[in-house]
C-alpha cells in the first residue's frame, strides 16, 4: 500500500520532535549533573580514592590564675600503615616489629588487614620522637608517621582530682578534663592523599591538608601559691597521722572562686592506670557526704542571730554537761559541762547543749529554712562532675530529738564544698555564691580572652549586721576558745572546730572520727576561707582543735602572706593554754650596738654576723611576734653602710 507524502511528512516531524525532546532531556540531565551535582560527585569520587592520615588537634592547656601551666601537651607521634601500599609485608612486619618491640606475627597481622588505614596500637601509638625517627629511617613503603600528642601534667599528683586526666585519644575522662571536654578538645585535622583501587598513590593528584582546630586554653581560679601550701600541709598530715583520707578547700568568700582544692589519697594523672578507680574517681571535696559536727553550728548561730533569738553578750546558759530532749540525754564534749556562760562563750566552747537551746528557740521550720537557704540539701553547682547534695531530715519526720541533733551538726550529712560556700555566706555579709573553677577561656592563637566567668550570686541569706556578729564570735573561738590552734598573729583568724563520729550500718564507730576546722581571715574583711578535714587520724586525740585547726592556721598564714594581704590591728589577744609557747614582739634593733642590746635585755637569742659595731639589718623584722627564746639574726656594719 502506498503511503501518502502527507503521512510521511507527519511521521518525519514526529520523529524529529521526539528526537529533539530526547536530546533536550539528555542535555538538561547532563547540565544538572555537571553543574548541580558536579561538586558532590567529585567529592564522592575523591572520597573513594582518598586516604586520610589524621592530625590531632592541640588540646587546650589548663593554667592557674597567674598562668602557671597545670596541664599541657607533649609531642607523641603514632605509626599508621596503608596495607595496600606495602609491597613486602613479611619484611615490613619484621622491621617494624624490631623497632616497636612487638611480635613479628602481630605486626604482620596488622599490616595485612583488609582496611584502608591501620593504626599500629598500642605499640606504635603515641611513641617518643626518638622511636618515631627510627621508624622513619626504615623508609618502609605504606608506613607513615602521624603527628600526635599526649596530655602532660608538669606537677604530677598536684591538683590531680580537680584536673582529672585525658585518655589515649586525648579525650577527657575525669575532672575538669571531662567537664569541659567540648571546649578543650578542639577538632581533628588530616592530610588526604589519593590512591587507586589497588591502593597505589595517584601521582597526578596533590595531597590535601585540613588543619586541626585547637581547643581553647582554660585559666582557672586556682592560685598555685595557695595550692602548693595546701599540698604541703596535706602531705605533712598524711605522714603525721596516717589518716584514712584528708581534704582541703580554699575559697574567696566574696566571689566563690576556688583558690585551692586537694584530697588524699591522690594520684599522678599520667599514671592513673596504676591506682584503683576508687581513688581517681572520688573527688572528696565535692563528692564526700558525712556528718559535719560542730562546724555546722555556725548555721544555727546565724539563724538565731538573724531571727533575734539570742544576744551573745547578755544572754546566758547553764551547762551541766548534758541536756534532756524527749527522754534522751544529749551530752557536751566536756565531762561535767561548762557551767554558767554567756552565749558567746557557748560558741567559744562549742557547747552542744547551748546549741540545742538555740535550736529550740528557733523551732523546726525556721531552723530548717535557714539550713536550706545556706545551700544544704542541694548541689552547689560547682563545675565538677560527681557532686553530692547531702542528706537532711524530712521535715515531716523531724521531732524534738532530730531538731536538737541537727542544731549541733549530728544526724545530717553535708559535703565539704557545701560547708565552705555556706560559711562564706555567713561571714561575707550574707551573700551565697556558687563556687567555680573556670575563670576564663583563652584563644590559643591570639591569646585573647574568649569567655570570662562572672561570680554567680544565688541569694542573700542574712544581713551584714548578723554577719559581723558571726565574724566576731568566730574570731573569739580562735583567740579564746577551741580553735586556738588556728591563731595567726596579725591576721585576725576566725573559725570553728568540728569533730564528727563516723557511722557504719546505722551505728557510730568507736574512736573513728572526721575532725575538721573551717577558718577565715582577716575577720574585719574576709579574703580567704579554708576548710580542712582529716578522716580518722591515728595516734592522736581525735579533736578538730588538736588536729585540723593547726593545719588551717599554717595554710591561712602562709597563703595570706603569699597573696599580699596586709596584717590587721585590733586582733583579739590569744589566751594561752598550758601547752602554748609564749610569743614576744621582735624589737627594733637597727642602729644599736651589741653592748646596747645586751644592756636592754631581750627574751631572745642573737646571732650576729658581718663586720662593724652597729646593727644595719635584722631578721625577723621589728614588730613580728616570735616564740620566746627565738633567735634574731643581725648583720653588723657601720652606720654609713
Amino acid at each position: 500500500m502506498r503511503v501518502s507524502n502527507v503521512t510521511v511528512r507527519k511521521r518525519l516531524v514526529f520523529v524529529l520532535v521526539f528526537g529533539l525532546l530526547f536530546f533536550l532531556v539528555i542535555a538538561i540531565r547532563l547540565g544538572y549533573v555537571q553543574f548541580a551535582l558536579g561538586d558532590w560527585l567529585t567529592d564522592r569520587a575523591e572520597d573513594s580514592w582518598s586516604r586520610d592520615i589524621p592530625f590531632e588537634a592541640m588540646r587546650g592547656e589548663i593554667l592557674d590564675r597567674n598562668d602557671v601551666v597545670l596541664a599541657t601537651n607533649v609531642s607523641a607521634p603514632s605509626v599508621l600503615v596503608v596495607p595496600r601500599q606495602v609491597k613486602n609485608p613479611a619484611d615490613t612486619a619484621e622491621e617494624l616489629a624490631s623497632v616497636l618491640n612487638m611480635s613479628h606475627q602481630r605486626a604482620y597481622e596488622l599490616i595485612t588487614k583488609q582496611e584502608s588505614i591501620v593504626r599500629i596500637q598500642p605499640e606504635g601509638r603515641k611513641i617518643t620522637k626518638e622511636k618515631a625517627n627510627e621508624v622513619r629511617k626504615l623508609g618502609l613503603e605504606g608506613v607513615y608517621i602521624a603527628e600526635d600528642s599526649k596530655r602532660h601534667y608538669p606537677f604530677g599528683s598536684y591538683l590531680s582530682h580537680v584536673l582529672g586526666f585525658a585518655g589515649i585519644d586525648n579525650q577527657g575522662l575525669t575532672g575538669l578534663e571531662l567537664y569541659y571536654e567540648e571546649q578543650l578538645s578542639g577538632k581533628k585535622g588530616r592530610v588526604s592523599f589519593f590512591s587507586d583501587a589497588k591502593g597505589k598513590r595517584m601521582p597526578d593528584l596533590a595531597d590535601e591538608y585540613t588543619p586541626p582546630v585547637d581547643g581553647l586554653d582554660l585559666r582557672l581560679t586556682i592560685d598555685s601559691r595557695v595550692q602548693t601550701i595546701i599540698e604541703r600541709e596535706l602531705d605533712i598530715a598524711e605522714a603525721t597521722y596516717n589518716p584514712d583520707g584528708a581534704i582541703a578547700i580554699a575559697m574567696d568568700p566574696n566571689t566563690g572562686e576556688i583558690l585551692g582544692m586537694s584530697s588524699r589519697p591522690h594520684y599522678n594523672p599520667e599514671n592513673f592506670r596504676e591506682v584503683p578507680p576508687e581513688i581517681y574517681n572520688q573527688n572528696k571535696p565535692v563528692w564526700m557526704q558525712y556528718e559535719p559536727g560542730s562546724t555546722f553550728k555556725i548555721i544555727t548561730l546565724a539563724a538565731a542571730l538573724e531571727e533575734g533569738e539570742v544576744n551573745l553578750e547578755k544572754d546566758t546558759f547553764n551547762d551541766p554537761g548534758f541536756i534532756e530532749v524527749s527522754g534522751h540525754r544529749l551530752r557536751c564534749w566536756k565531762k561535767g559541762g561548762h557551767g554558767h556562760q554567756t552565749f558567746l562563750e557557748v560558741v567559744q566552747n562549742s557547747c552542744n547543749p547551748g546549741f540545742v537551746e538555740l535550736g529550740e528557740r528557733l523551732g523546726k521550720d525556721r531552723l530548717f529554712d535557714y539550713i536550706e537557704d545556706f545551700g544544704f540539701g542541694e548541689k552547689t553547682g560547682i563545675d565538677l562532675q560527681g557532686e553530692g547534695k547531702g542528706i537532711l531530715f524530712n521535715r515531716d519526720r523531724v521531732g524534738p530529738l532530730e531538731q536538737a541533733t541537727t542544731a549541733f551538726g549530728q544526724g545530717v550529712s553535708v559535703t565539704p564544698i557545701q560547708q565552705v560556700t555556706a560559711v562564706s555566706a555567713a561571714i561575707n555579709g550574707g551573700y551565697l555564691y556558687q563556687p567555680y573553677l573556670a575563670k576564663e577561656w583563652i584563644d590559643k592563637d591570639s591569646g585573647e580572652i574568649y569567655v570570662s566567668t562572672a561570680p554567680t550570686l544565688k541569694r542573700r541569706v542574712i544581713s551584714e549586721e548578723t554577719s559581723e556578729q558571726i565574724r566576731h564570735a568566730l574570731e573569739s573561738v580562735v583567740a579564746l576558745g577551741t580553735g586556738k590552734g588556728a591563731y595567726v598573729d596579725g591576721y585576725r583568724v576566725g573559725g570553728k572546730t568540728g569533730t564528727a563520729q563516723k557511722a557504719k550500718d546505722g551505728r557510730y564507730l568507736e574512736n573513728n572520727h572526721i575532725v575538721s576546722f573551717i577558718g577565715f581571715a582577716p575577720a574585719d574583711d574576709p579574703q580567704l576561707v579554708v576548710y580542712v578535714a582529716i578522716d580518722n587520724p591515728k595516734d592522736t586525740l581525735q579533736f578538730g582543735g588538736i588536729v585540723a585547726a593547726p593545719i588551717v592556721g599554717k595554710i591561712m598564714g602562709d597563703s595570706l602572706r603569699a597573696m599580699g594581704v596586709e596584717k590587721r590591728e585590733d586582733q583579739i589577744e590569744k589566751e594561752l593554754a598550758w601547752n602554748d609557747e609564749k610569743l614576744v614582739e621582735v624589737p627594733d634593733l637597727e642602729g644599736l650596738s651589741i653592748r646596747e642590746i645586751n644592756q636592754a635585755y631581750y627574751e631572745l637569742k642573737l646571732d650576729a654576723s658581718g663586720e662593724g659595731s652597729t646593727v644595719v639589718y635584722q631578721s625577723p623584722q621589728p614588730g613580728m611576734k616570735v616564740v620566746e627564746g627565738s633567735t634574731i639574726r643581725l648583720y653588723m656594719g657601720d652606720k654609713s653602710d
